[in-house]
This record gives C-alpha cells, sequence and structure tokens, in this order.
C-alpha cells in the first residue's frame, strides 16, 4: 500500500466512526455488559473524537514529513483498555507509517478495538496482511507498550532489548486563577467526568488562588450529577466519602465529587484533589519539576510550562500531534524503518 491509499483508507475509517451504521451501534450498545465503564456515551464520544482527526487533510499533513514507505518490520503493541479506544492511536501511527502490527488488547477493552479494526480491514483489504491480533507478542522489531508503574517495570524487562516506547501512569491537571466564568468552569467539568475520570488526561487535581470559593466551582459543574447514577463511580464515591469521614480528613462534598487538599496529582475516582497558591510564576515552577508526571494542564491562563496546554474542557480533546508522554510516535517509527 502507498502512503495514499493507507490515508483514504483511514479517512474513510474516520467517516464511519463519526457515523456508524445500525449494526455497529448496536454491537456499542452491548459493549457495558463486558465492561461497566464502556457506556454508550462514551464509547461514541471517543469514536468521534477520533474520526474528527482522521480526515485526508488532517492525516496528510500531520505524516507530511515522513515518506512512511512500506516496511517489512513489525511493532508490537500492547494497549491499554482503561478508555474506549485508548490504543488507536498507536495503531494509527504503525499502520500510517507503512509497519505492521501486532495487537495485544487489554482485557478490559470488551472487544471494541479488534471490531474496529475489523473494519479497517473491510475499508481496505489490504491491511488484511499487515494486522494480527494476538495474545502474546512474539517475532516483533520494536514495542510500545502503555500501562501502569509496575507493568511498566514488566515491559522494560521483556522489552528492554528492543526498540520501545513505554509509558506509565500519568495524571492531567487544571490551573484556575478566579477570573474564569462559569461557562468556563463548567467545560472544566467535562475534563474530570469525561470517561469517569480514568484517563491520564482526565483532570485529578486542580490549582486554585488562596481563598478561591469553592462553592463557586461546585455550582458551575453542578450539571455533571449524573455521574452519580453510574453504580460503578457511585461506589467509588461512596467508598472515598466513608474513608474520609472515618479519618475525618477534611473535605468538600458536593453529592457526587469530593473535593479534598492534597499535594499529590493522582487523587482517586470521584475525588478531585486541590492545592492553592499564592504566586502564578512559583506555581509555574512547580509544574515544571513535575513535568514526567503530567499529561497536560488546562487553563484558560497562558502559563510558562514544557506541558501540554489545552483550554478548559478541551483537555480530552488531542490532536494528532499531541502525543501520550510526549514522545512523538511517528519519529520514534521513523528512526527504526
Amino acid at each position: 500500500m502507498t502512503k495514499q491509499e493507507r490515508i483514504a483508507a483511514f479517512a474513510k475509517l474516520g467517516e464511519w466512526l463519526i457515523h456508524p451504521d445500525e449494526e455497529t451501534t448496536y454491537f456499542i450498545a452491548q459493549l457495558h455488559s463486558k465492561n461497566a465503564w464502556y457506556t454508550t456515551d462514551n464509547v461514541i464520544r471517543q469514536m468521534r473524537t477520533i474520526g474528527n482527526n482522521l480526515t485526508q487533510e488532517k492525516l496528510t499533513k500531520w505524516i507530511s514529513v515522513y515518506p512512511a514507505e512500506d516496511s517489512s518490520k513489525t511493532v508490537g503493541l500492547v494497549l491499554a483498555g482503561n478508555l474506549p479506544l485508548v490504543g488507536f492511536h498507536d495503531i494509527l501511527s504503525c499502520l500510517l507509517m507503512g509497519f505492521s502490527v501486532q495487537l495485544k488488547a487489554s482485557s478490559d477493552d470488551a472487544g471494541l478495538t479488534p471490531y474496529i479494526v475489523n473494519k479497517l480491514i473491510q475499508i481496505s483489504p489490504s491491511f488484511t496482511q499487515k494486522i494480527a491480533i494476538v495474545d502474546k507478542l512474539s517475532d516483533f522489531d520494536l514495542v510500545i507498550a502503555t500501562g501502569s508503574n509496575n507493568s511498566a517495570r514488566y515491559f522494560e524487562y521483556y522489552f528492554g532489548q528492543k526498540p520501545n516506547i513505554i509509558r506509565k501512569n500519568r495524571n492531567s491537571v487544571a490551573v484556575l486563577t478566579g477570573e474564569e466564568s462559569q461557562e468556563q468552569i463548567a467545560a472544566l467539568g467535562n475534563d474530570i467526568f469525561d470517561y469517569f475520570g480514568l484517563g491520564c488526561r482526565s483532570v485529578s487535581k486542580i490549582y486554585v488562588p488562596k481563598g478561591y470559593s469553592i462553592a463557586t466551582f461546585f455550582e458551575a459543574i453542578e450539571h455533571f450529577s449524573g455521574v452519580k447514577d453510574h453504580f460503578k463511580y457511585n461506589n467509588n464515591y461512596d467508598y472515598n466519602k466513608s474513608i474520609y469521614l472515618i479519618n475525618k480528613d477534611k473535605h468538600y462534598d458536593n453529592g457526587f465529587l469530593l473535593l479534598k487538599e492534597d499535594i499529590h496529582l493522582s487523587s482517586p475516582l470521584a475525588v478531585l484533589f486541590y492545592e492553592e497558591y499564592t504566586d502564578i510564576k512559583e506555581l509555574e515552577g512547580l509544574l515544571k519539576q513535575q513535568e514526567e508526571n503530567i499529561q497536560c494542564v488546562v487553563s484558560q491562563h497562558k502559563l510558562d510550562i514544557p506541558s501540554p496546554l489545552f483550554q478548559l474542557g478541551q483537555g480530552q480533546y488531542p490532536a494528532l500531534d499531541d502525543y501520550a508522554d510526549g514522545i512523538d510516535t511517528l519519529h520514534f517509527l521513523a528512526q527504526h524503518q
């Protein structure tokens, strides 16, 4: 396949992701029975987000600096399953660059990734020879693996001698100045609650100016209260609330989100950590020190930081070149083509 043929195939897949057929709609509706976090709304949201990036124009511009000739090499992909189609960008990158892929999907994937991949093969049967869905990687030339800090040690042990990208835990944060409108704070709710806060792009902590009104924040995000209707989310909310009450830990509670002052970045599910600051420049310095632990930062304020910066409400909508962990996947692949 030529680069242009691969781009055309993914562009057609993008159209289908935005406007799935009736059979696919039915398939999506059944996914929650295999993974309760894969609600229809979340799966459709992810499909549309991906589909909006898979246009002829965006794909061509993204890959234009690379020849992306057909490669005889195979990339082993170990995919996470915390979000629907969370590993799709790696699949896209490898196939567009002309590599073959071995896909080891997470047990949490609920069959979604193989379903989408099979649709791609239907669109362009030439991909049949380029894609293998496996239970165990073998005979691969390089590897991209995503998981937790614990699984990363396992990956480094088994894959360390191959060219690799190994991703670990990261979190995203928000910086508020107190000058945001209610609409902007409400948009932050998407960064917090989309995908139930399970992704590395989900905001798990907010930085607020000293004396910030928590009531103002809670009022703006009230329309996300429906998240408590999801039994697994609500179980986490009830559990963490009981722990804070038993331990007499100071916290704020609006009935579906717990807000707790804490210096750490990673908060439990249904909990949002916060930290006050008095000087924005000092905060920028702190964020620079935490760069390796931060996936992205959302804020209306223009911050002088190395981490990717998004407007409030946009953290869950990365562009093609918003690479996970700041590692340019296309550049990595080009080096080993």
